[in-house]
């Protein structure tokens, strides 16, 4: 169903003032925008011939990408919150098709930590394990609590196999949706406490 410029343009500014608040009404400004084009996982799923879980994690790329353009003033409004969500959504997924080709000729290719991190697919149930392999221990727990109790109990969860459901009800969050924007949220605080650790 088509809606209305008119319609678009005034649900375009609702999300976009409501990203411009905090609490509560920020919140559900980040909901809608997901929500109101996750179709456009499927879409990739086909035209870029991309697993599910690669397709949401481009699409949830792209509305974390999209909300820190239109928190940071960078959204100008030449084109519809939709027209230009796509376009981010298209260059994240030819990115992830050229990461797949690179990886097939780079498997023993070694990364830090903050590489590690930015490459880590949200659909992966052993995000913590993984790093504890290729970090030291002590430093992630104290980047962890770093991170807060919130995040820090999401990741941990989501590691010991916890289901985005699950987790959704454990910690109180509305959708499974909102968990996986969630934990990709925490995943990229944690990359930034690597590369910008706080003075110790």
């Amino acid at each position: 169903m088509r809606f209305p410029l008119q319609f678009t343009r005034s649900a375009d500014q609702a999300i976009i003032h409501g990203l411009s608040q905090t609490g509560t009404e920020r919140r559900k400004s980040e909901e809608a925008l997901f929500t109101s084009y996750s179709y456009f996982i499927r879409e990739g799923m086909h035209k870029y011939s991309l697993l599910e879980e690669e397709a949401f994690d481009a699409y949830a790329d792209s509305v974390l990408a999209a909300i820190r353009r239109i928190t940071d003033g960078s959204f100008e409004g030449r084109s519809s919150l939709k027209t230009w969500l796509y376009q981010i959504f298209q260059h994240k997924c030819v990115d992830l098709l050229r990461k797949k080709t690179t990886n097939k000729n780079s498997i023993h290719q070694t990364a830090d930590i903050s590489d590690m991190l930015y490459q880590l697919s949200d659909a992966s149930k052993n995000i913590i394990q993984q790093m504890m392999e290729q970090t030291d221990i002590e430093l992630l727990k104290k980047r962890l609590h770093e991170l807060g109790a919130k995040c820090r109990d999401l990741l941990l969860l989501s590691a010991e196999g916890y289901s985005d459901k699950k987790l959704a009800t454990e910690l109180v969050y509305k959708t499974a949706d909102v968990v996986k924007t969630t934990r990709l949220r925490c995943l990229q605080k944690l990359r930034q406490l690597y590369k910008n650790p706080a003075h110790e």
